[in-house]
């Protein structure tokens, strides 16, 4: 069965997955729920796409950074 979604690679960990920018609300991304700073955060490093998990990771990862201030 062929995908109606483009295929791409997390620009973080490199695994596979189907991008859904045209069904934005059907992406894996759109399950991680981003605050501003987060967003920011992670644009600062990354501009690409990205999968949950690693979403997830830099989620904590700045959760973290910020009780190490």
């Amino acid at each position: 069965m062929e995908s109606k979604h483009e295929i791409i690679r997390c620009e973080r960990c490199g695994k596979s997955m189907e991008c859904k920018a045209n069904a934005f609300t059907k992406c894996d991304c759109s399950k991680v729920p981003l605050n501003l700073n987060e967003t920011q955060y992670i644009s600062e490093n990354y501009e690409g796409c990205m999968c949950a998990e690693c979403l997830l990771a830099l989620k904590e990862e700045y959760r973290i950074g910020l009780k190490s201030l």
